[in-house]
Formats: structure tokens, C-alpha cells, sequence
């Protein structure tokens, strides 16, 4: 039996394009004046393919809106859950929801 460079269509694993996700995040702690926002936006991008921004918000707490495939929104959710983040984290609440749209690239608000 002759060699063939693919595997038959049944061994072959289909790629099915990952889900697009919006992932809001409220990190809290001592999170502001210690560079967590630029932090924050270095990882999303190197994470790559990610869209949104960082936020400081009055009550102290950092928000972070990111899109783009879910695995990688859980990526930088990952990392801010770490406790290898600049400042020191309390606690981080995140709600999931679908694209919306309207970001370029990952800005410092």
C-alpha cells in the first residue's frame, strides 16, 4: 500500500474557528499607582489577538474589558489571577458575554 502524506478524513482532526468571547474583569486590591494597567496591556498583547482596555475605577478597583477568542480572554483572566501582577490582588470577579465590537487593539483608559 502506497504511502499517502495525510492521514484519512477520519483521523483528521477538524479546526473549528474558536468562539469569540467579551470578558469583563474587576480586579481589587492594591492594584492602582503600582503599573497594573500597563501590565495588563503588555500581557494582552502578547497573548495577541486581544482587544479592549484597563481601566482605574474611583472605588480602586482596576476594570479590564477584553475580546477575542475565548481561550485567549482566559488566558489573560489566568494571569490576573495569577499573583504575578504588579500591585497585590484581593480578588478578581469577571463576567463572560459576546463580542461587541468597537475596540482597536488594547488601550490604557
Amino acid at each position: 500500500m502506497p504511502h499517502t502524506p495525510f492521514p484519512p478524513a477520519h483521523h483528521r482532526s477538524a479546526e473549528v474557528p474558536e468562539e469569540g468571547a467579551r470578558l469583563t474583569v474587576w480586579v481589587r486590591g492594591t492594584v492602582q499607582g503600582v503599573g497594573f494597567r500597563w501590565f495588563t496591556r503588555a500581557r494582552a498583547l502578547e497573548i495577541g489577538e486581544l482587544a479592549g482596555f484597563a481601566s482605574n475605577l474611583s472605588d480602586g478597583r482596576v476594570q479590564v474589558v477584553a475580546e477575542g477568542a475565548r481561550g485567549r480572554c482566559e488566558k489573560l483572566l489566568a494571569w490576573l489571577r495569577s499573583g504575578d501582577t504588579p500591585g497585590r490582588v484581593a480578588g478578581v470577579t469577571e463576567i463572560w458575554d459576546t463580542p461587541r465590537g468597537g475596540y482597536e487593539g488594547f488601550d490604557i483608559r
